[in-house]
């Protein structure tokens, strides 16, 4: 798999994190820093470094190519400019055929339709050219934005999961969903 992957929607791109953006990763990060804690685990304290942000991509482009995950940024076709991520990562083959998914989008691109848009265009690809089956996404329950979308893309709650996560420093509860492929393989 060639590590220029990339994905497009009409006002997306979406592809692997590159070396050399380190900075530009880091600035999405602490302009948003505050908006993502209440739904983020604790941050190491090397999170900011810039030598930690390029083992990061390393690490994206390793899992890649060995299909265990699918980290992907995602760019504003019109500007360029970094404005979320989606990670399908805990791929599991054999029977299972699985992933779980995460994502993050930047505080002042909230309610424009961007993570949709670039879901279907990830979760596409995952069932297409992965050939998985099903893909899991928890959320946080007072995360209503994120069970909104979840719900729009055809993800299926399948019941509450108490204290499931470490999150913002405290256990939460998590609604577990999936979704499966319509693509019989």
């Amino acid at each position: 798999m060639s590590l220029n992957f990339k994905l497009n929607s009409s006002r997306l791109s979406l592809c692997l994190p590159k070396m050399g953006t380190e900075e530009e990763v880091i600035k999405f990060y602490l302009e948003n820093d505050a908006f993502f804690a209440p739904w983020s685990p604790e941050k190491t304290d090397n999170f900011f470094d810039k030598s930690f942000r390029a083992s990061r991509i390393e690490l994206a482009h390793q899992e890649f190519q060995l299909e265990q995950s699918l980290k992907l940024n995602i760019y504003l076709k019109e500007t360029e400019e970094l404005v979320g991520m989606i990670n399908f990562t805990n791929i599991e083959r054999g029977p299972f055929q699985n992933c779980r998914l995460g994502y993050k989008l930047a505080e002042k691109f909230q309610g424009q339709g961007y993570m949709k848009e670039a879901l279907e265009v990830g979760i596409d690809y995952v069932f297409s050219q992965l050939g998985l089956h099903r893909i899991e996404a928890n959320y946080i329950p007072t995360n209503r934005r994120s069970g909104n979308v979840l719900k729009s893309l055809g993800f299926q709650e399948h019941g509450l999961a108490p204290n499931y996560l470490k999150i913002d420093g405290k256990w939460q509860d998590h609604v577990l969903t999936s979704k499966l492929s319509k693509i019989i393989l």
